[in-house]
């Protein structure tokens, strides 16, 4: 049987996608319909009115200022038809739990990508009306498409102000302190000249990489499926597993008082000692132990 992603990336083979996937580029592929049934089959992906009428929780609704989630209100199933037939697009997020399907294709395609079991992933759901979309930005997390309904015209460049981002940002917004904190060169102020313009209609596919400028907008009231996941760093796992080492040591455990350098001082220089004999396996065994098993 075929995993999700391979699925998704048919008829091209899954080692020509992870070159793209490793080199961080974009990768399109235009299925028809009944090549990922299972999907567009899903009964709430029907039609915007019927997602609407099944949606248990709020909506996110994109702002017309910005065209961006970085300016939302939450609505409610009641108001987001207006809101969308006023121009503003619609986010319905983590979209898997409405579904055991998407449950499914989320854990499958996140074992084939061969992402950390600290992975946040989920399924969005955007609603876009005829001619609106949005603002440039660039995401933290690792993004696919499948295009349900409409067209969606996308624009996408590489990012040259800074590789590997922790932190979302849209162009003309404030950047985030720590994002400033490393980045390589200035935001630009438009879309880069170099961005690669992309058409997806019902069945395309898009992989969108981590870090990567983009923007969209619908030729036609336009329905898209994400799946996203939000991959922790080398950092991340550290963390993790340097807390679960020093939570078993009481000295760790004590209240950090301001003032007392001394002690802190004398806690760092037993990590120091400790730190040259930690091995990755054996970190990776410590917070990856689900997927191991």
């Amino acid at each position: 049987m075929k995993s999700s992603l391979s699925s998704l990336v048919h008829p091209v083979e899954v080692s020509h996608f992870f070159k793209t996937f490793k080199n961080n580029e974009p990768f399109v592929v235009h299925h028809d319909k009944d090549s990922l049934k299972e999907l567009f089959d899903l009964p709430f992906l029907n039609s915007l009115e019927t997602l609407i009428n099944s949606w248990p929780f709020p909506i996110q609704a994109h702002l017309p200022d910005v065209r961006d989630e970085v300016s939302s209100i939450d609505t409610t199933a009641k108001d987001a038809q207006k809101l969308f037939d006023n121009g503003m697009g619609l986010l319905f997020n983590e979209a898997q739990r409405i579904s055991p399907v998407l449950i499914h294709w989320l854990e499958d395609m996140r074992k084939s990508l061969g992402l950390s079991a600290m992975t946040y992933g989920r399924s969005l759901i955007y609603a876009t009306p005829d001619g609106k979309g949005t603002a440039p930005h660039f995401d933290q997390n690792i993004n696919f498409v499948l295009q349900i309904q409409g067209i969606k015209k996308w624009k996408l460049a590489p990012n040259h102000s800074v590789l590997n981002p922790m932190t979302r940002h849209t162009l003309g917004q404030e950047v985030d302190a720590e994002l400033m904190s490393y980045l390589e060169a200035p935001m630009p102020s438009e879309m880069p000249c170099d961005a690669l313009s992309i058409e997806l209609r019902p069945g395309s596919f898009l992989f969108v990489p981590r870090g990567h400028w983009h923007s969209t907008e619908a030729e036609g009231d336009a329905l898209a499926l994400n799946f996203t996941f939000t991959a922790p760093t080398w950092i991340d796992l550290l963390n993790a597993a340097m807390r679960a080492r020093l939570a078993q040591i009481p000295e760790w455990r004590e209240t950090a008082m301001v003032g007392n350098e001394k002690r802190f001082q004398y806690l760092l220089a037993g990590l120091g000692e400790e730190l040259p004999h930690w091995q990755a396996d054996d970190i990776l065994e410590m917070i990856e132990s689900d997927d191991m098993a």
